[in-house]
C-alpha cells in the first residue's frame, strides 16, 4: 500500500475543505452552461425563418416563455385612447372608416357617395355665394350667443361636419419626390404638386390618417400643414387656408384634443374639438342620442368618436389667449391653470358627429388564442375602450366563446356594492368576466383577495377602461396572489408598465412606434408568432434548460462524491483525487461537448408541438424541474460516483497505483453513455460532440500521464500507457461503468411504460 504523508490534520477539516471548493465549482460550472444554453436559444429564436423579424433583447429568461399561465393582452380596438395612442396587439393596424352619425341620419360605408355629394354641393353653393363679395364685410364676426338658432339642412350639417375632421388633427401630408425632378426644381414642383398619387399622410395615429383620407374621400382633402397654417383643397378645386392659432394634443387624461383656427377667407374664428363619449358628453350641448349611438357603435366593434365645434368672436379669443398665455408662464401649478384655462373653453359646445372607425383583426389571431387557451394559458386583455366595445372585440376575436356565459361585472362605488356584486359572480360558473376600471379599483381596495382568486378561475377576463397604470398593477397582483408566471404582450407606449411588470414581455412592433417592443424582453411583428414563441422555443428552451441544468449538476455532483469516497478511505484527509488538468478537462473538452448539446434535443417536432398545445400544459406544472427532479439527481450522482470510486478500489486493488486512470476512465464513459442515453432526438452535431469528446480523452492519455498516478511526482507515479490496452483493464472499466449506468435505465425504461409521457404517446 502506497504510503500518504503530509496530510494530516482533523477529518472535519479536511471534508469542509472539499464541500467548500465543490460548493464553488459547481454553480460557477451550472451558471456558465446555462447562460451559453441561453444565448443558443435567443439565437435559434431570432434565425427561425415561422417568426421573421423576431428580436431577443434579453438572453436570460427565454425558459419562462415556457412556463406561462397568464397572458395579458391589449385589445387594440379601442376608441379615443387608441386614437392617440394605439396599441395593436391583435389588429392589423389599418383603420377604415365605416360610419358617420349626425343624430338624425347615419351614414355607412354603401352611402359614402352621398357625403360626397353633399359636400360638392354645399362647397359649390358657398363658392357662388361669396363670388364677387368682399370676404371682410361678410357679417361673420358675430357673438355666437348672438346668433340665431335655426335648424340645419342636412347638407350643411355633413359639411361642417367633414371640415370639423378634415382640420381638428395632427396629421401632415408628405410629398415625395418624382422621378427626373432634383435641386429647387424638385421643391418648387413640391410646393405646387397637390396630386393624390404623390402625397402620403403622417401622423402620429393610423387612426387619424384614416379620418383624414376618409374626408379625402369625400371631397375635402388636406394638402398642405405646418405650424401655422394648413390648407384644404376643395372638389371644385378651390383652396382654403386656415390659420391655427392654437393646438391643445391629446393627453391620457384629458382623452381628448382640441385646435382654434382661423379661416383666410372669412376671418371667422372657431374652436374644433374630439374625443371620446366619456370626455365630450360634458361638454357638448344637451343631446339624446349621443349615449345610445356610442353603444351601438361599440356593439358592432367600431372605435367612436365624438366631433364638436365652438365659433369664437374677436374678442373672446383676445380674451382667451391674454389668460392661455398668463397660464403658461406660471411658475407653480402651470399645469393645473393651463387646464383650466383651456376647459373654460369647452362649453356648450355644438355636438357635430360621432364618427366610428374599425381596425381589422390581423392575420390568425382566433386559432392562436384558440391554441393558447389549449395550451392552459388563461388569457386576459386589458383596454381603455369602453365595456360594449371591448365585450364585441372579445367575441369577435373567440377569446370569449360566443355560447359561453360573460358576466358582466355592474358599475360598484363603495364597499357595500362591491360586496354585493362579488356574491353575485361567486355564484357562477365557468364564465367570463367584464369588469370597468372604476368597479376594479373600488373592488382591490376592499376585497383585493376576493376579487383576484375570483378571477383567476375564469376561462377569460376583460378589463375595460383600464389606464396604464392600472394594467401594471393587475400584472403585479396576479403574480403576488398566484405565484404563476404572466406574460404581458402590446405595442404602444401606454403598454410599457405593464410590459415591464410581468415576468415576461413581448412588445409587438407597430406603425405608430417601437416603446413597447424596446422595453420588452422579446419583440415580434405579428400577434400570431406568439403561438410559435412559446408551444416551440418556449417549451424547447424551459425542457432544454432543464435537462441542461440537471447534467451539469450531476457532472459536479458525482465528481465531488468520487472525492468523497476517495478521501474516507484515508480518513478524510485532503488528497485531491484529479488534480491540474484533469479537474480542467473534466469540465471543458472532455464532458463539455456532449452536455452542451442537450441545447439541440427536442421531444417533439415543432409542428406536434403546435398541432397538440396541450403539451406545453405540462411544463406550467414545473415537473421538468422541481425539489423532486433534484432529489433525484442528487440520489443518481451519489450513486454513480459510489459505484465508480468503490468499483475502482475493490477490482483494481492490486494496481492502486492507477486508481486515477481507472476511475476518470469509467467517469468519462458513464457522462458520455448518461447523455447518449439521455438524448430523445439525434442530431449530427450531438453524435460529433460525443465522440470528439471521447476522442479527446483518449488523444490525452499519451501526453498528460503524470496526471494519472495518486501524488504525481511526489510519489513516482506514473501512468503505464501499456496498462489501458490491455483485456483487464478493458473489461474491469465496462463493468463498473455498466453497474453505474445500466440500474438507473431500467428504472426509467419501467417509468416511460408504466406511466409514459404526454409526447410518448403522440410518437408512437
Amino acid at each position: 500500500m502506497v504510503t500518504l504523508q503530509g496530510f494530516a490534520g482533523p477529518w472535519y477539516r479536511n471534508l469542509f475543505r472539499f464541500l467548500l471548493l465543490f460548493s464553488y465549482i459547481i454553480p460557477i460550472s451550472l451558471r456558465v452552461n446555462l447562460d451559453m444554453g441561453k444565448a443558443a436559444y435567443g439565437w435559434m429564436i431570432m434565425k427561425d425563418e415561422n417568426i421573421p423579424g423576431t428580436v431577443v433583447r434579453t438572453s436570460t429568461i427565454p425558459e419562462e416563455l415556457g412556463r406561462l399561465v397568464y397572458l395579458l393582452t391589449d385589445k387594440t380596438v379601442t376608441k379615443a385612447k387608441a386614437l392617440y395612442s394605439p396599441a395593436r396587439t391583435l389588429t392589423q393596424n389599418e383603420m377604415v372608416f365605416k360610419r358617420l352619425h349626425l343624430g338624425t341620419v347615419s351614414y355607412g360605408t354603401d352611402t359614402m357617395d352621398e357625403i360626397q355629394s353633399h359636400v360638392l354641393n354645399s362647397y359649390l353653393q358657398v363658392h357662388s355665394q361669396t363670388s364677387g363679395h368682399n370676404p371682410s364685410s361678410a357679417p361673420l364676426r358675430r357673438s355666437q350667443s348672438s346668433t340665431p338658432k335655426v335648424k340645419k339642412s342636412v347638407s350643411s350639417r355633413i359639411h361642417e361636419a367633414v371640415k370639423a375632421i378634415a382640420l381638428c388633427h395632427n396629421v401632415t401630408p408628405v410629398y415625395e419626390a418624382r422621378t427626373g425632378i432634383t435641386g429647387e426644381t424638385e421643391f418648387a414642383e413640391a410646393d405646387q404638386d397637390f396630386s393624390d398619387e404623390n402625397r402620403t399622410y403622417q401622423a402620429s395615429s393610423p387612426d387619424e390618417v384614416a379620418l383624414v383620407r376618409w374626408t379625402e374621400s369625400v371631397g375635402l382633402t388636406l394638402v398642405s400643414r405646418d405650424l401655422a397654417s394648413m390648407q384644404l383643397k376643395t372638389p371644385s378645386g378651390q383652396v382654403l387656408t386656415y390659420c391655427i392659432l392654437q393646438m391643445f394634443p391629446f393627453t391620457s387624461e384629458s382623452k381628448r384634443m382640441g385646435i382654434i383656427v382661423r379661416d383666410e377667407a372669412t376671418a371667422e374664428i372657431t374652436f374644433y374639438m374630439k374625443g371620446a363619449d366619456v370626455a365630450m358628453s360634458t361638454i357638448v350641448q344637451y343631446n339624446d342620442w349621443l349615449e345610445e349611438e356610442c353603444g351601438n357603435m361599440a356593439r358592432e366593434g367600431l372605435r367612436t368618436l365624438v366631433v364638436a365645434k365652438r365659433t369664437l368672436t374677436e374678442e373672446q379669443y383676445q380674451d382667451f389667449e391674454s389668460r392661455y398665455s398668463q397660464a403658461k408662464l406660471s411658475i407653480h401649478d402651470r399645469t393645473l391653470k393651463v387646464a383650466a384655462v383651456v376647459e373654460s373653453l369647452e362649453r356648450e359646445m355644438e355636438l357635430l358627429c360621432l364618427t366610428g372607425v374599425e381596425d381589422q383583426l390581423q392575420a390568425d389571431v382566433r386559432p392562436t388564442l384558440e391554441m393558447l387557451r389549449n395550451a392552459g394559458i388563461k388569457i386576459w386583455m386589458l383596454t381603455g375602450d369602453k365595456l360594449e366595445t371591448a365585450t364585441c372585440i372579445a367575441k369577435s376575436s373567440h377569446l370569449v366563446s360566443r355560447t359561453q356565459d360573460i358576466h358582466i361585472f355592474r358599475p360598484v362605488t363603495n364597499r357595500g356594492e362591491a360586496h354585493l356584486e362579488l356574491n353575485a359572480f361567486r355564484r357562477k360558473h365557468d364564465c367570463a368576466l367584464v369588469i370597468s376600471g372604476d368597479s376594479l379599483e373600488v373592488c382591490l381596495r376592499y376585497y383585493e383577495h376576493e376579487l383576484v382568486e375570483l378571477a383567476c378561475q375564469c376561462p377569460a377576463v376583460v378589463c375595460c377602461r383600464c389606464s396604464p397604470t392600472q394594467k401594471a398593477h393587475i400584472v403585479t397582483l396576479l403574480r403576488q396572489h398566484t405565484r404563476k408566471r404572466t406574460c404581458a404582450i402590446g405595442d404602444g407606449g401606454n403598454d410599457v408598465s405593464m410590459i415591464q411588470a410581468a415576468d415576461c414581455g413581448i412588445g409587438i412592433e407597430g406603425k405608430e412606434g417601437k416603446q413597447a417592443s424596446l422595453a420588452a424582453d422579446f419583440s415580434i411583428t405579428q400577434f400570431r408568432h406568439i403561438g410559435r414563441l412559446l408551444m416551440v422555443h418556449g417549451r424547447n428552451s424551459y425542457k432544454r434548460s432543464a435537462a441542461l441544468g440537471q447534467f451539469v449538476m450531476h457532472r459536479g455532483l458525482i465528481i465531488s462524491t468520487m472525492q468523497a469516497v476517495f478521501s474516507s478511505v484515508f480518513y478524510f484527509a485532503s488528497v485531491p483525487l484529479y488534480q491540474g488538468f484533469l479537474m480542467v478537462g473534466y469540465a471543458t473538452i472532455y464532458t463539455m461537448f456532449p452536455v452542451f448539446s442537450l441545447v439541440l434535443d427536442q421531444d417533439v417536432k415543432p409542428e406536434m408541438a403546435i398541432l397538440y398545445p396541450e403539451l406545453y400544459k405540462d411544463l406550467t406544472k414545473g415537473r421538468s424541474l422541481s425539489f423532486k427532479t433534484f432529489l433525484i439527481w442528487v440520489l443518481i450522482s451519489i450513486y454513480q460516483g459510489g459505484i465508480l470510486m468503490y468499483g475502482a478500489l475493490l477490482l483494481f486493488e492490486a494496481e492502486f497505483v492507477h486508481v486515477v486512470a481507472i476511475s476518470f476512465t469509467a467517469l468519462i464513459l458513464t457522462e458520455l453513455l448518461m447523455v447518449a442515453l439521455t438524448i430523445r432526438t439525434w442530431h449530427w452535431l450531438m453524435v460529433v460532440a460525443e465522440f470528439l469528446s471521447l476522442g479527446c480523452y483518449v488523444a490525452s492519455l499519451a501526453f498528460l500521464n503524470e496526471y494519472f498516478g495518486i501524488g504525481r511526482v511526489s510519489f513516482g507515479a506514473f501512468l503505464d500507457v501499456a496498462f489501458i490496452t490491455t483485456v483487464t483493464f478493458l473489461w474491469k472499466v465496462s463493468a463498473i461503468t455498466v453497474v453505474s449506468c445500466l440500474p438507473l435505465y431500467v428504472l426509467k425504461y419501467l417509468k416511460r411504460k408504466l406511466s409514459p409521457p404526454s409526447y410518448s404517446k403522440l410518437s408512437s
